[in-house]
């Protein structure tokens, strides 16, 4: 689902402010699937189809990730010591 007032119309699941994004960095950073759904309070389901989205549209979620390192790196340099790199 997307909307514009939420999340900038990056995709989401449905009636939530979770993001595919979202999800696929706990997938990343070794979260189990069902301890995601549990702490985002979605459905087991609904964490495998915002996985397929994200792999069904690699140039959207490239194109996303880019956006938001950008971001990151433009509050890097502004405010010095306000986001450490990971």
């Amino acid at each position: 689902m997307r909307s514009p007032d939420v999340l900038g119309g990056d995709p989401r699941v449905e009636g939530t402010r979770v993001g595919v994004i979202h999800i696929k960095e706990r997938l990343d950073a070794g979260d189990d699937p069902a301890q995601i759904a549990a702490d985002y309070d979605i459905d087991l389901a609904d964490v495998y189809h915002a996985l397929a989205y994200y792999y069904d549209t690699p140039e959207e979620m490239d194109e996303i990730e880019t956006r938001r390192d950008a971001f990151v790196e433009d509050i890097r340099r502004e405010r010095p010591g306000t986001i450490e790199r990971t």
